[in-house]
């Protein structure tokens, strides 16, 4: 980032089309000259920022601060990182989910609030670090529908002051530290099994329950002066038929105007295929009062559609210079600040701490626990593959010779385009047959803890949040006593909820 006063506004329609557009960038690609030339011209355009995605600390912190040093007006640098910088650029810490934070944190005690803001500030610190100066976080969506496919532990908790509670000590340490914080994604993607990356999700709830569960974090982040809202790719029908990022109703009637944020408004990514069925989005997502198009499949295309809806008088050109009069704005409040020495070796110590205090006993057999002889243990795992052969718990649980314990391990992940953060109706089925037949069982969700739900007649369930194996290692500690079981359950899950 750099320290600048007065951003030079745009001085042409084809400078502000691009002004408003933040378009991808692959750091595993950086070293490639036509890719660089290409992102270099972009910026000759006039491009509004970039949103990173990989790369290695070495390569792309001198890369960004080069594209910085080349654009005329500041670039907005976004990333998603809600598990910490290192969740895009290697070299940097990877902390556990938003979930996993809300299992781990007691906000009764002290300890556990500084330890939460330190983490918070880590993540800061190695956003700037890196030259990110738009992190898109926090995730204000309320978790509700358990088989949520994107959402899931991206999200604190299904309680909606609980989620603007961590949500808000998140605003506040970003923009303290001088970042664009961003809440995500309005109106609310907890309650849809559908993954807005692969199609268009139908919140069905009525607009009572929308206001005062889904709406409520977005609010409280409202009054916190939030920099940026991120716009979800979803139907909500009690508040409009068209879809809420191209929906003139909810960004300007309900956003700006019914709850009075006058911050910048991003849209999700463009690319996602949601909004694959409607024509001229990037145009539609402007007039309905989005200030920045994200991530569209190609920047060069959706400038050329927004110069030729000008030309053809589609677009009102009021609109567009609104929107990048808030973005020179917002580019006016960046500061660069003195570089500061970022302590890798502390923030690895912070997550650690966190993955360890997550994990949360939620069903508990006497007699089982602690494993003092591992031996007497079988091991199974189930769910995403990846996780079996570099997982820990194989160490640990290698010289099984006599098993009466049997303990299933269930990796799941949330991503894009995968359509699912649990298990199949498969591997659930064989699960519960050799649950049947064990003597005694333990079953631990490294993942989502809705999984948990299909295994309740288990003697143990834990819940870990993440696939991570820092998480498995946590796990291994509590079983062998060696830490005790300190998380909070965010999620009621009926079936095993105490």
């Amino acid at each position: 980032m750099i320290e600048i006063q007065e951003p030079a506004f745009p001085d042409s329609h084809e400078k502000k089309v691009y002004q408003v557009i933040v378009s991808r960038l692959d750091g595993a690609r950086i070293s490639d000259t036509e890719y660089r030339k290409t992102q270099f011209e972009l910026i000759e355009k006039g491009i509004g920022g970039f949103i990173l995605f990989g790369g290695v600390r070495e390569e792309i912190k001198p890369f960004i601060a080069e594209l910085q040093s080349l654009s005329r007006i500041p670039l907005f640098i976004a990333a998603d990182i809600e598990r910490g910088t290192g969740q895009q650029v290697q070299g940097m810490t990877t902390f556990p989910s938003h979930m996993a934070f809300a299992a781990a944190i007691d906000r009764r005690r002290q300890e556990d609030l500084d330890l939460l803001y330190q983490s918070i500030e880590a993540t800061a610190a190695e956003a700037r670090d890196i030259g990110i100066n738009m992190p898109l976080i926090p995730v204000l969506d309320v978790n509700r529908n358990p088989d949520n496919p994107i959402i899931c532990t991206r999200a604190f908790s299904d309680d909606p002051e609980l989620t603007a509670w961590f949500g808000l000590k998140y605003i506040r340490i970003l923009e303290g530290k001088g970042l664009l914080s961003c809440a995500k994604h309005f109106p609310g993607h907890g309650d849809t099994s559908i993954d807005s990356h692969i199609a268009l999700p139908v919140i069905h709830d009525k607009r009572d329950t929308l206001i005062h569960v889904d709406l409520l974090p977005f609010r409280r982040a409202i009054q916190e002066r939030v920099s940026g809202i991120m716009i979800g790719h979803l139907s909500v029908p009690a508040f409009d038929s068209r879809p809420a990022s191209l929906s003139r109703k909810i960004i300007t009637g309900l956003l700006k105007e019914a709850l009075g944020f006058t911050g910048l408004v991003l849209t999700d990514a463009l690319n996602m295929h949601a909004l694959r069925e409607f024509g001229d989005v990037g145009l539609e997502c402007l007039k309905a009062g989005a200030d920045i198009l994200l991530h569209p499949y190609n920047p060069d295309a959706t400038a050329a559609e927004l110069l030729l809806a000008l030309e053809e008088k589609r677009l009102n050109p009021g609109i567009l210079e609104a929107a990048v009069k808030k973005i020179i704005e917002a580019k006016a409040c960046f500061d660069g600040g003195a570089p500061q020495k970022i302590d890798l070796q502390r923030h690895a110590v912070l997550s650690k701490t966190i993955s360890q205090k997550a994990i949360t006993l939620i069903k508990n057999t006497q007699g089982i626990l602690p494993l003092h002889d591992p031996s007497g243990v079988r091991i199974v795992f189930s769910g995403e593959s990846q996780h079996f052969d570099i997982s820990p718990l194989k160490d640990f649980f290698s010289h099984s010779v006599d098993s009466n314990i049997l303990l299933i391990a269930i990796f799941t992940s949330v991503a894009a385009w995968k359509g699912s953060s649990g298990i199949s109706d498969e591997d659930r089925l064989k699960l519960t047959g050799l649950l049947s037949k064990a003597k005694r069982s333990i079953v631990v969700s490294f993942g989502s803890p809705y999984v948990l739900r299909y295994f309740r007649d288990a003697d143990i369930l834990i819940a870990a949040y993440d696939p991570t194996g820092q998480a498995q290692e946590a796990v291994i500690n509590c079983l062998r006593g060696v830490n005790p079981f300190t998380g909070l359950l965010p999620v009621h899950i009926p079936e095993v909820s105490p």
